[in-house]
């Protein structure tokens, strides 16, 4: 189980979610990936993501400033 890191900083919806679907072949099962982001949609963009696909949300952190830190497990 490999754990990558992807940061959406600074982009807005839907580019979180695209960059997500471009870097989703490279996961294998069970590998986690970790997003951050400061989109005011992020968090419900990426649920929704997750559960049209199949994938597992696994958990979201606060960060402040809008910032937030979201695991999905493939």
């Amino acid at each position: 189980m490999a754990v990558e890191t992807l940061d959406t900083l600074g982009m807005k919806c839907p580019q979180p979610v695209l960059k997500i679907a471009v870097k989703a072949p490279d996961m294998k099962p069970g590998d986690v990936l970790e997003i951050l982001g400061d989109c005011p949609t992020f968090e419900r963009d990426i649920r929704t993501w997750c559960e049209r696909l199949g994938k597992t949300f696994l958990s979201v952190q606060d960060e402040g400033d809008s910032r937030k830190r979201i695991q999905i497990q493939f």
